[in-house]
């Protein structure tokens, strides 16, 4: 059964889809003000919609990954805006490969994905925003705040004056931060996410998984815990190199995925989010690297 779509206030509107917001959907925000109507991070709960997807003479994506922009090919004569570390990404195949990190027949395995199941469409004429940048869609304003992390742009929007925090990829799931690709970052997700604790709305709306909040001590609650995942998965790391490990143990393991779980490249994300946290750890001197790619925690 397809989700209802949820009011947020008198101008926002939380869209659902046929699978709650679970990957590979999401639910999009639309928003109206008195001159134009914006639908942010459009997605498959859009294809295929009863009645079809709402009208907008905008699109907004909080960041350049498949599942936020398969809906943008739905509105072929708005102007789509993503944010500018992420625009190359929908420029072109190659560009939205090279966020990823995919190369060769990983690339184009993935790349066939994008396009069959998340009707990728590039677009030479996509605009970049900034952090901080406002867009006025009469007597509502979508103010962009950079949260970079999950990817180099990823953003959240705050509308006003319905006061929504739409929070894009910080889901505030029990998985955690996603920080697997290449152009992920540990650290500025943590910063992110320190960030994003501070701002204080009305409603706090997620592409996935939880959807409203409209309690702010519900709002820290969960995103400490989805915060708490970070350490929880270093922990674990520092834990299982009690003894030497290589990289290619660590991948194996899995403290990212669980072990049973299929998940196309997951390899490539246990090595990419791991080898951060190693990195930092070896720089903090709570791992010693024995040999290339060869590891062993140092004693508290």
């Amino acid at each position: 059964m397809r989700e209802p779509d949820r009011p947020l206030g008198p101008h926002v509107t939380l869209l659902g889809g046929r699978l709650g917001g679970k990957y590979p959907e999401g639910r999009p925000l639309l928003v109206r003000g008195s001159a134009e109507a914006v639908v942010i991070d459009p997605s498959l709960a859009l294809v295929g919609r009863p009645g079809g997807a709402p009208p907008a003479d905008r699109v907004l994506n909080s960041h350049c990954h498949e599942d936020h922009v398969a809906g943008n090919h739905l509105y072929p004569d708005a102007a789509w805006h993503l944010p500018d570390a992420d625009l190359c990404g929908i420029r072109s195949l190659e560009g939205l490969m090279a966020i990823y990190g995919f190369g060769g027949k990983e690339a184009a395995d993935w790349a066939r994905v994008v396009v069959d199941r998340f009707h990728f469409t590039p677009s030479a004429d996509a605009r970049g925003f900034a952090d901080g940048e406002v867009f006025d869609l009469g007597g509502v304003q979508i103010r962009t705040i950079h949260a970079p992390g999950h990817t180099r742009g990823h953003s959240l929007f705050h509308v006003q004056p319905d006061d929504v925090l739409y929070l894009g990829d910080v889901d505030l799931s029990s998985f955690g931060p996603y920080y697997g690709d290449a152009w992920s970052s540990l650290e500025d997700f943590e910063r992110s996410l320190t960030m994003a604790r501070d701002i204080g709305a009305r409603c706090y709306a997620t592409f996935h998984h939880v959807g409203i909040l409209e309690d702010r001590d519900a709002f820290v609650e969960r995103l400490d815990r989805f915060a708490a995942v970070i350490g929880r998965r270093e922990a674990a790391l520092l834990g299982f190199l009690a003894e030497p490990h290589t990289m290619a143990e660590i991948v194996a393991h899995r403290f990212v995925y669980r072990p049973q779980d299929s998940v196309a490249y997951a390899d490539a994300v246990e090595r990419r989010s791991m080898g951060q946290h190693i990195a930092r750890l070896v720089v903090a001197g709570r791992v010693e690297e024995l040999e290339p790619e060869r590891y062993v925690a140092r004693p508290a």
